[in-house]
Order: C-alpha cells, then sequence, then structure tokens
C-alpha cells in the first residue's frame, strides 16, 4: 500500500500549486484574492494530507480510534475548511468565456440539482459511513488498496458536497430554503451520534472491543466542535440573508 500516500502526497500537492497558479494568474485581471482563501485551501489540504499519508494514517491500519480520528479529519474537517477556500469560484473566474460557459450549464443541470439537494448529499455523505461501519465494507477497505483508496475518496467528497450544500459559501446555482437544510442538518447530526452509539455497543467486524468504544467515542464528541463550527456558520448565513428584511421593515 505504499503507493497510496506516496500518490496522495502528489495530489494533494498539485492541488496547492494548482490553486496558488489559478489565483496568482487570476489576479492580473480580476482584483486580488484574499489571503484568507490560499489560508482556507492550505489548510483543508493539509487536514486530508494528515488523514491519508501521515503516521496516523499508519496508525490507523492498526487502530480503530486512529482510523477515527483521521474519519473526523477527513470527512468533516477538511471539507469545511476546503470550501471556505472557494474553489469553484476560482475556477470560474480563471476559465475562459466558453469553458466557463460549460461549466455554467453544468451547474444549472439537473444532475447537479438532483445530487447537490441537501437530502441527496446528506444520503451520500452519512448514508456512505452506514454502509462502510455497519457492514464488511470496513474490513475489505483494508485488504484491498483499491477499495481503501475509493472509500477514502468518497468519504473526502462525500463531506464536501454535503457541508457545500449546507452553507452555500461557494458558487452554487441551486438554493434551498434555509428551514429546509436546517432539518437535513439536524437529522445529518443525528444520524453520525446514532451511528457513533451503534459502534460502541457493537465495533465492526475485526476490531477489538475497548478500541472500538474508544473510536466510538472519538466519533461522538470528536466531531461535536466541527457540528458547532457548520452551525454557527449556517446561523450566521440566516441571519444575514434576513437582517436586510428586518432593516427594511423597520425602517
Amino acid at each position: 500500500m505504499l503507493w497510496f500516500p506516496l500518490a496522495t502526497v502528489v495530489v494533494l500537492a498539485g492541488s496547492l500549486l494548482l490553486y496558488t497558479a489559478l489565483a496568482a494568474w487570476t489576479n492580473r485581471r480580476y482584483k486580488q484574492w484574499p489571503l484568507r482563501r490560499y489560508l482556507f485551501w492550505f489548510s483543508g489540504v493539509a487536514a486530508a494530507g494528515i488523514s491519508l499519508a501521515s503516521p496516523l494514517a499508519d496508525a490507523a491500519h492498526r487502530s480503530f480510534s486512529a482510523h477515527m480520528a483521521g474519519h473526523l479529519l477527513l470527512g468533516m474537517l477538511a471539507p469545511l475548511i476546503l470550501l471556505y477556500g472557494k474553489p469553484l469560484t476560482l475556477l470560474m473566474r480563471s476559465l475562459p468565456v466558453k469553458p466557463a460557459r460549460h461549466l455554467s450549464r453544468l451547474l444549472n443541470s439537473r444532475y447537479i440539482l438532483i445530487v447537490s439537494h441537501p437530502v441527496m448529499t446528506a444520503l451520500l455523505n452519512f448514508g456512505g459511513l452506514f454502509i462502510l461501519y455497519r457492514t464488511d465494507l470496513f474490513v475489505w477497505m483494508h485488504q484491498s488498496v483499491w477499495v481503501y483508496a475509493l472509500v477514502h475518496i468518497h468519504v473526502l467528497l462525500a463531506g464536501y458536497v454535503f457541508t457545500w450544500s449546507i452553507l452555500y459559501a461557494d458558487l452554487t446555482v441551486h438554493r434551498h430554503s434555509f428551514r429546509l437544510r436546517a432539518v437535513v442538518l439536524i437529522m445529518a447530526f443525528a444520524a453520525h451520534k446514532v451511528l457513533a452509539k451503534t459502534l460502541y455497543a457493537a465495533p465492526p467486524t475485526g476490531v477489538a472491543t475497548r478500541d472500538g468504544e474508544m473510536g466510538a467515542l472519538i466519533m461522538y464528541y470528536g466531531g461535536d466542535g466541527i457540528d458547532l463550527a457548520l452551525i454557527v456558520l449556517f446561523c450566521y448565513s440566516w441571519y444575514k440573508a434576513a437582517a436586510p428584511g428586518r432593516i427594511a421593515r423597520a425602517v
């Protein structure tokens, strides 16, 4: 499995270089890309890198607790931070007119409408976790490097798309009401807690009871800080959207 961390380092380093190059190139035509966007993107890539290619990633093959710590980094923290790097916005402003129109049509397509719906992204994200931990997929993941790679790619992308569908911090075409997204967010958090409790009661196949309990606790309590950050950001965006209306009525 040596090639996987090496490939991960290459891909993540490439994403940093590409992001920086696109930002520098578009700075010639538009206003400067904010420094905080670079910081968000670099921090998100670092979080994903720690989960996939570090001593923590190596320990995750032997310890369910280490695996769960990596899960929090890859599936929850990295997507949230990467989103605020606004990669879609950067990509759109870096493309020539014709490719930008193609990207715009894709974002407006029925396919994106379906897969970016908050309910669908929640099912892809948290439903995928139930399949991973409550079936033999967790065992297969450690027996096949390809399954291992696909599972981790899914965890990162599903976490990112879910966060994108809730916060609208980056370029978004299909928007849904705050109430709908709030309900989905609450249900998703509840599903995450329920899964953690089932893992505490019955760890995945091949995981020792004590290690499984510790991993479940990390999943249950370790995600609270990230959940809280997501809630605060969501409520703040709701407040900003509602504030102009309140001001107008007051005037």
